[in-house]
């Protein structure tokens, strides 16, 4: 009996054993499984628009898991959903325009810009119905513009240059396509929007009354994550500038594919997309290094960002004078 009883308990022993060896095998494994295919994602949000194609580029030609780093792009076309997501720590980082980054930091959600995208020429503009013949004619009209963002941005500072103010209008608030849309439908006398819009209500019943190609530098977009992301994930905020980089050359030496791949990725029509790009000036990593400059020596991004602090404060749209060293972080484009 002691025997057979010493039997049973050696082979308890062994079963068990067994089981705790294969059991670790598979946190062993599960650990290496997410220590390499399953590493956190950079999460970035952005809205419809033509200048935010090549993050699409980059995600498809996979650049950015060539540099080693995961990145999820989603479109959120309202800039308050957007804010909300980024300030919940939901999203990591956010395409938009400069002037929206001052205004994220003034709020009190702490973002850095480490890469720039494009520089608006022609791209956004006010549409107006065919009888308003300057700036001044918007007295009194129905003008629709996303409160708070580059738009509002555009407006104000179109009726500044006429001597008028936003209370000599009845602002119509909505975001930048549902005010184009709204415009083509007829609904409103003026409209802040960007391409495609802009070239969809002038055939339709206005004009472009003005655009970036008449106030070149006004807006800039570019790519900011929050400081705590840069702080704790440095090289993969560096890869992911080193992809954005690569995507830009890319798009140079194949044109055609690359338009067709950013076309897609933002899901609008590729005859679109190319027609709305002259109205860019697309910036590659040579343009990057020059506007962020070096420690020693400020690019032309941080006058740019200042005049944006300035007027948002000027206007009562921010209240804290933040600074462009806050909201700037040129050591990713200076290390490429």
């Amino acid at each position: 009996m002691k025997k057979i009883a010493a039997l049973i308990l050696s082979l308890v022993l062994i079963l068990s054993l067994a089981g705790c060896g294969a059991t670790n095998a598979a946190k062993e494994q599960s650990k290496d499984t997410q220590g390499t295919a399953q590493k956190t994602p950079l999460k970035v949000t952005l809205p419809t628009w033509t200048g935010y194609g090549p993050l699409f580029l980059a995600q498809e030609k996979g650049l950015f898991k060539k540099h080693g780093v995961d990145v999820e792009l989603t479109i959120v076309e309202g800039l308050a959903e957007r804010k909300q997501a980024l300030a919940g720590g939901k999203i990591d980082g956010m395409a938009t325009a400069q002037d929206v980054q001052v205004t994220l930091a003034a709020s009190g959600v702490p973002v850095q810009v480490v890469w720039l995208l494009d520089d608006s020429y022609g791209g956004d503009g006010i549409l107006v119905k065919k009888e308003i013949q300057s700036a001044a004619d918007l007295k009194g009209k129905k003008v629709a513009f996303e409160v708070g963002s580059t738009s509002h941005l555009l407006m104000l500072t179109v009726l500044k240059q006429a001597g008028l103010t936003e209370k000599d209008v009845e602002v119509v608030p909505m975001s930048a396509g549902d005010a184009g849309a709204a415009f083509v439908a007829g609904k409103i006398d003026a409209a802040v929007t960007w391409e495609p819009w802009l070239s969809k209500g002038a055939s339709a019943n206005g004009k472009v009354l003005v655009s970036t190609k008449d106030l070149p530098g006004i807006i800039l977009d570019s790519i900011s994550f929050r400081t705590e992301v840069i702080e704790k994930r440095p090289d993969d905020v560096k890869a992911f500038v080193a992809a954005m980089a690569e995507a830009m050359d890319y798009w140079k030496a194949n044109k055609d594919e690359s338009d067709q791949i950013m076309a897609k990725g933002l899901k609008i029509d590729l005859k679109e997309f190319t027609a709305t790009v002259p109205g860019l000036k697309f910036l590659n990593k040579e343009d990057n290094q020059k506007m962020f400059g070096t420690s020693a020596k400020q690019g032309s991004i941080y006058q740019a960002t200042k005049s944006d602090i300035d007027f948002y404060l000027e206007q009562k749209l921010i209240d804290k004078a933040i600074t462009p060293e806050s909201v700037i972080n040129s050591k990713f484009v200076e290390g490429l």
